[in-house]
């Protein structure tokens, strides 16, 4: 089909550490909610859905059965995505670029507050014969990458340190976030190690939340949304799992899923064409990693950069004005639909504080996390 696709509805919750008081069903029908009144249709206009939901994850199985009422989907098809919120992204497009389907909803939450040992579910993902015998708390493999893609790029762990200087501060103007602040990079330092050399203000801590996304073939968008957000490409990899055969200082499937995202959206010059980019940060030194990766700066040059402040809010390309996982919070597999409802938000116009001037064309880039290699990134446009 040449018809395009368009968001034409976002709705979303507060990002906080803990939320006894709701469930989370509460909190997937409270953006469900939201997103439906943003695009103006009902439930019962829906012709199909996406759940980004791990089982692991969830502490149930085949958990797509728990997805249906609350974003009223009962006898509609659901699919499930066990990966991260881009690719429910990606499926919700290619359903609709099939013309079977003019409006999709794709759906992502993070209840971890109810996770006590996040990192037992980690290890599931290590190589059972090889690493999970060492008994190591998974970031281990963050730490380990953080010390090669500095050595490589010739950065001090004050470049890292940096980040999470911007991204809280980014945060202290958006009303979602839940860890916005002041810091400077002694004090990102000085904070205990996990896993050196990361420390603990190099990671974002995990949240709750729930982000619901509505699309629409570009025909009923235009009827729906004054302001759709056209998805001018997307594209989705996974580089090898295994730890010993991964380059440690590259973000391969950055690279593939970059490439592939750009040969649809006609990219070619990815520095100058890009208004604004919402990458993933799930640790500070993946922001610089994924930068490079997919083409805002050169290998070994996003350091220098952040330091002459040209990531910054008001600089030449903003990176992570919303404040990124590390002022937001971390969503695990819904992290990506956090960063695609910032990017939504600018191209209309409706960031408040930290809207972003004469933004026309977006990049948004995700990860799975520790310790996969797998991610995805879209170029949005209002155009």
């Amino acid at each position: 089909m040449d018809e395009r696709v368009a968001i034409v509805g976002i709705g979303y919750t507060a990002f906080r550490p803990l939320t006894p008081e709701v469930s989370f069903r509460e909190l997937i029908f409270e953006a469900a909610t939201k997103a439906y009144a943003d695009a103006g249709i009902h439930p019962k206009d829906v012709d199909t859905f996406v759940s980004v939901s791990e089982d692991y994850s969830e502490g149930t199985a085949i958990f797509d059965e728990y997805v249906p009422d609350q974003l009223g989907a009962v006898l509609k098809p659901v699919q499930t995505i066990a990966g991260d919120g881009l690719t429910g992204i990606a499926s919700a497009f290619l359903q609709l670029q099939t013309g079977c389907f003019d409006i999709a909803v794709v759906e992502g939450h993070s209840k971890a507050s109810n996770v006590l040992y996040p990192a037992h579910i980690e290890a599931f993902a290590l190589d059972p014969g090889f690493a999970r015998p060492l008994g190591l708390n998974p970031r281990f493999v963050a730490g380990l990458e953080m010390r090669r893609y500095l050595a490589e790029a010739d950065l001090c762990e004050g470049a890292a340190a940096a980040v999470v200087v911007k991204n809280r501060g980014n945060a202290l103007l958006n009303p979602a976030a839940a860890f916005p602040g002041r810091l400077t990079v002694e004090q990102v330092l000085a904070s205990p190690p996990v896993s050196e050399p990361l420390k603990q203000l190099d990671i974002a801590p995990a949240v709750d939340g729930a982000i619901v996304v509505v699309l629409a073939r570009e025909s009923v968008a235009r009827r729906l949304n004054p302001c759709p957000v056209y998805i001018r490409g997307i594209g989705w990899a996974q580089d090898t799992p295994d730890l010993d055969q991964r380059d440690w200082s590259r973000a391969v499937y950055a690279e593939l899923a970059a490439a592939m995202a750009y040969r649809m959206a006609g990219i070619t010059r990815p520095a100058e064409e890009i208004c604004l980019a919402e990458v993933d940060d799930a640790f500070s030194y993946k922001e610089l990693q994924h930068l490079e990766a997919v083409g805002l700066a050169r290998r070994g040059e996003a350091g220098l950069l952040l330091r002459e402040g040209f990531f910054d809010r008001g600089g030449p390309l903003p990176v992570n004005p919303s404040g990124g996982s590390l002022g937001n919070g971390y969503l695990f597999d819904a992290a990506g639909l956090r960063s695609t409802v910032e990017a939504v938000l600018q191209l209309r116009g409706q960031a408040g504080e930290r809207q972003v001037k004469d933004c026309e064309t977006c990049l948004v880039q995700s990860w799975r996390g520790v310790p996969t290699a797998a991610g995805a990134v879209a170029v949005l446009s209002n155009l």
